[in-house]
């Protein structure tokens, strides 16, 4: 029974194997998502638009260790919770915003406005008033060349399907030199993560991501390849998992019966 169960379950993941890999590979290009660049660095001679529609360079902000947060304004999705999770944990943080760190907005939306920009920063400004948002969190608005620049830069790959963006949620940790330290991914960011983040930048020390499950925008196109091939590949984690234990299951019964046939045996011996 053992032996038909683990050949079973070996033919099971040969068929699941090969079924994945009918599947066209896409170039980094082509995917979604975000692609890790730790140690590079982004252009500090980018310029955008803050929130009261003045000119910025991005070095005349990123003069501390900065956390980037990639999003658009009028996201129906993932963007506002991310925000907010930028908003609880500077609450949490024992670091000073505008002193010791900065946060950095930057819509990838070339339509948004400044004016967008600023009636979202109020709303921050109101539940975060034990902190300098004013002068430490910048709400950016910009062109598409220098968007798609910061893009690149920061390996935060995009799709826009009608008016909305297929897009991941990440804060992406700068060094003062602009370089790429670390990427925290999803959309509530534990305090003390951030923290040690930001200090790490501080020396410029980059780390690997701890959290790699990135966290999309649940407005997605129904048609699009990559949704389809995540969801593929999560299912079939999922049945992979139940049918080892299945098969676990099955070789402990078949252990205990033999155990048990085996005492029964010696008892009548």
């Amino acid at each position: 029974m053992i032996k038909t169960t683990t050949i079973v379950f070996l033919v099971f993941l040969q068929f699941l194997g090969f079924s994945q890999g009918n599947i066209p590979k896409q170039s980094q290009d082509d995917e979604l998502g975000i692609f890790e660049r730790l140690d590079s660095l982004v252009d500090l001679n980018l310029t955008f638009t803050d929130e009261n529609g003045k000119k910025v360079r991005l070095g005349d902000l990123i003069t501390k260790p900065t956390a980037l947060s990639l999003v658009y304004y009028k996201c129906p999705g993932i963007c506002t919770l991310l925000m907010n999770g930028v908003s609880d944990a500077i609450k949490q943080n024992q670091m000073v915003l505008a002193t010791e760190y900065n946060v950095i907005n930057l819509s990838f939306d070339p339509t948004e406005k400044p004016a967008l920009a600023r009636s979202k920063k109020n709303g921050y400004l109101r539940v975060n008033k034990g902190q300098d948002v004013e002068h430490g969190w910048y709400f950016l608005t910009g062109d598409s060349a220098n968007i798609a620049k910061i893009l690149h830069q920061t390996g935060f790959h995009i799709k826009k399907t009608g008016n909305q963006f297929i897009h991941a949620g990440a804060l992406i940790i700068l060094s003062p030199e602009g370089k790429i330290t670390r990427y925290l991914n999803g959309s509530y960011y534990n305090p003390f993560d951030l923290k040690l983040s930001l200090i790490e930048a501080s020396k410029g020390k980059s780390s690997p991501t701890i959290n790699k499950v990135l966290d999309y925008c649940f407005s997605y196109d129904p048609q699009g390849k990559k949704y389809v091939f995540n969801i593929t590949k999560v299912a079939g984690s999922v049945v992979i998992f139940f049918a080892a234990i299945l098969l676990f299951s099955m070789i402990m019964i078949e252990v205990k019966r033999k155990r048990k046939n085996q005492q029964s045996n010696n008892q009548n011996v």
